[in-house]
């Protein structure tokens, strides 16, 4: 045990956010990247916490400002970031939108805690929000649906991206950002300092760990396979048809 180790101690059972991606039996993490594992989860249940909740709680609650009694929409929200955002935004007093691929997708957002969901495939999400509006985004997608988020949003509105799986080159009508005052801002994980990302361990220990164990928010395990069966698990993840999160297991 390192001398600068101060808060576990050998034989604690920690989930912990890497520096970057990776698959292995045994890793080394700074003490800050660790956080207990909430009683009465597994290891793959403590797993698939991290990367979901590390990067919800700073988009949608650090950068996004989100508030109860607001409104918060989803792209993706059958994804492991989706369910995660979900249900700690439900279990914080605050509405969910969900955009989805299928109607069966769509309820198994609405069991954990969403208020709607969106098929995309047969509706339009901007002509379905058009008139109520949103106040923060959180989007995975990119390309055309930034005109379509801005359109949406409220004034003050907040809109973060996490991904741009649909292009991260678009067109931008300034005027309509100026006119709402909104703001459009995003961020990686993977290339913040080990400060920021100590820090962050601390707030999501503050705030999401006790909806854990309170079991106002559970971790959602579509499928677990063993690493030598690693190819099956990126096919599975890969076709979409998942809700939750798939996890890779001794």
């Amino acid at each position: 045990m390192r001398a600068d180790v101060t808060d576990l101690k050998i034989g604690d059972k920690v989930c912990a956010i890497l520096a970057g991606s990776g698959y292995a039996e045994y890793v080394s993490v700074q003490e800050g990247q660790c956080l207990p594992i909430p009683a009465g989860l597994t290891f793959a249940e403590a797993a698939s916490l991290p990367e979901t909740v590390f990067t919800v709680w700073s988009n949608v609650f650090q950068r996004g400002n989100l508030k109860s009694g607001e409104t918060l929409l989803i792209h993706g929200g059958n994804s492991g970031i989706g369910i995660t955002g979900i249900q700690i935004a439900h279990s914080l007093g605050i509405r969910v939108i969900v955009t989805v691929g299928s109607d069966e997708k769509g309820q198994k957002c609405l069991d954990l805690g969403a208020a709607s969901y969106i098929n995309y495939k047969t509706q339009d999400f901007e002509t379905v929000l058009q008139e109520e509006g949103v106040d923060v985004i959180l989007d995975m997608i990119g390309g055309n649906y930034l005109s379509k988020n801005v359109n949406i949003l409220k004034p003050e509105g907040r809109l973060v991206h996490i991904n741009a799986v649909s292009g991260s080159h678009v067109d931008l009508d300034i005027w309509k950002v100026m006119i709402k005052r909104l703001t459009i801002t995003g961020s990686t994980l993977r290339s913040r300092d080990y400060d920021f990302k100590k820090q962050l361990a601390k707030e999501v220990q503050k705030n999401v760990w006790p909806l854990i164990e309170s079991k106002q928010f559970k971790p959602i395990i579509f499928k677990t396979f063993p690493f030598t069966e690693a190819p099956d698990a990126h096919r599975l993840l890969e076709d979409g048809s998942h809700t939750g999160k798939i996890i890779l297991v001794r």
